[in-house]
């Protein structure tokens, strides 16, 4: 390999370091952003407790006789709905940032253009970890006892935060190219709505509706809602799962270069 060669492929490998340096470093930004105003986590505290009380004892029992028997049904199925909706607000702070002019600032500094996108990203994880680990400690309190053990418990809440980090490269692409905070917001409830309750996370699909029911059982949030159960109560590694990390690496595969290359025209 010639001197020019070597001396550019050493110029990539810094380049990548620095950047992955720099997103590291926007990531702890957006932790320290989260320690100064500590009622952004509202989402991911208040939430996950309110649903599970709210809907446990709605409809535990309606749909599973009583609250006990209906606990490793809504379990799982909150903590998707949680985890998942919680991803939004990566694109609603995205285009808060973008429209306050903090990326402009970012812009004059000596770092990787890609480093506050991808440090935000980065530091939506914690709100993904604190938004799982309090749904199954909520439903601990009242009276969940996961079968499958504490180790699929782990990978159950691990599977869930990677489902969510890469369902936020949509929200993060629609924070980049939409107009306001308020329209990612809209947007993406429209979507999400329909997404969560007309999924198997609340009720059996069975018990929808014929066209609901065919609905239900083509959703990607079903899925990863079977998988979470799978794992959780009977430590199962199924189908469900596979389908649930493929639909995941297809999200990013589209989005996150999408994402990237409508941010680096703005930025």
């Amino acid at each position: 390999m010639s001197n020019t060669s070597t001396n550019a492929l050493n110029r990539q490998r810094s380049s990548f370091r620095q950047s992955v340096r720099n997103s590291f470093t926007m990531a702890y930004r957006g932790l320290i952003k989260i320690k100064r105003t500590p009622e952004q986590l509202i989402d991911v505290t208040l939430q996950p407790i309110l649903f599970t009380l709210m809907f446990t004892y709605i409809f535990g029992g309606a749909i599973a006789g009583n609250v006990s028997n209906y606990l490793p049904i809504i379990i799982p199925g909150i903590l998707v709905q949680t985890v998942i909706t919680t991803s939004v607000v990566t694109g609603v702070q995205l285009r808060e940032d973008m429209d306050k002019g903090v990326f402009d600032r970012f812009k004059s500094l000596p770092i990787a253009r890609i480093a506050p996108l991808a440090g935000s990203l980065l530091a939506d994880t914690v709100r993904f970890t604190i938004a799982t680990t309090l749904t199954f400690t909520m439903g601990y309190i009242m009276g969940y006892r996961p079968e499958g053990g504490f180790a699929f418990l782990l990978l159950a809440g691990l599977l869930v935060i990677v489902c969510a980090w890469a369902v936020s490269w949509i929200f993060a692409f629609l924070g980049v190219i939409a107009r306001t905070a308020s329209s990612v917001q809209g947007m993406s409830m429209i979507v999400l709505f329909p997404l969560t309750f007309l999924s198997n996370a609340f009720v059996p699909a069975e018990t929808l509706p014929k066209l609901l029911e065919w609905f239900s059982n083509i959703n990607p949030v079903s899925h990863l809602v079977t998988a979470i159960r799978e794992l959780t109560n009977s430590g199962i590694v199924g189908w469900d799962f596979a389908i649930s990390l493929i639909g995941a690496a297809v999200i990013v595969a589209i989005f996150a270069p999408l994402t990237v290359r409508a941010y680096m025209k703005r930025a």
